[in-house]
């Protein structure tokens, strides 16, 4: 029961994250801040995995199409396909649930923890906008992770293809550039979109309700990690399964 009451809960704190907002002036503010922490703070981590992920992804796949019959360019193809359809859009997404989420549950959770939202609401300020509403604006620019993400990650696939001997350059950009389809990209910046939302939402939501002292923040952020990641893995089976069937 207590599952299908935080999930009515969510809801609710959904409409009062877009209601009685907060000044523009103060507002700007808090988004600049969230861009810095959530987008910015990101860049280097998403970077390092995405490359050095989409080479091992090119090397795995040179070793199982080692054979004569199959095609040279097959490695690029199936590099392409995996980093934009699947790593940088989702798994990128539940590496982010575990470094963003975390970072928004504890930083709201400890401002429960030591009564700052009390203080907010006694000034009169709705705190859920005030905290939230930033957060999903800035994980707007999200995609612009998933960008470099997919960049990186075919850049790092090239670069173990064709320097591990696997693959000419050529043989790897030909299979990069056969059969593509940009409605591709486009499926993998919607999934990016609502992958943002519940980045900025669930996290936030274990934050604002959760109660207790200091032990119960890094619990909170626990299990706002764990249904971060389900739920993304949910909305991510439900999309692929209007967009892609």
């Amino acid at each position: 029961m207590k599952q299908l009451s935080d999930f009515g809960l969510y809801f609710i704190m959904l409409k009062d994250i877009f209601s009685k907002f907060t000044k523009w002036s103060a507002l700007k503010k808090l988004i600049s801040k969230e861009v810095e922490d959530l987008i910015v703070g990101s860049l280097g981590i998403v970077a390092f995995i995405s490359f050095f992920v989409g080479g091992v992804i090119a090397i795995q796949t040179a070793l199982n199409t080692d054979n004569p019959l199959l095609p040279k360019y097959l490695v690029g193809f199936a590099t392409r396909q995996s980093i934009i359809l699947e790593f940088a859009p989702t798994f990128m997404s539940i590496i982010m649930a575990g470094k963003v989420g975390s970072f928004i549950t504890s930083s709201i959770g400890t401002m429960r923890v030591t009564e700052q939202i009390d203080a907010l609401e006694v000034m009169g300020i709705n705190s859920l906008n005030y905290l939230v509403f930033p957060k999903i604006v800035a994980l707007l620019l999200y995609p612009f992770i998933i960008t470099i993400a997919i960049f990186l990650g075919i850049l790092g696939g090239w670069v173990a293809c064709v320097y591990g001997g696997f693959s000419t350059s050529e043989d790897f950009v030909y299979g990069l550039q056969l059969d593509f389809e940009t409605f591709h990209i486009a499926y993998a910046y919607i999934k990016t979109l609502f992958f943002a939302f519940i980045l900025a939402t669930i996290p936030s939501f274990h934050g604002y309700y959760m109660k207790g002292g200091a032990l119960e923040v890094g619990k909170a952020a626990t299990s706002s990690f764990v249904w971060t990641s389900v739920v993304i893995i949910l909305v991510n089976y439900l999309i692929t399964q209007l967009m892609l069937t």
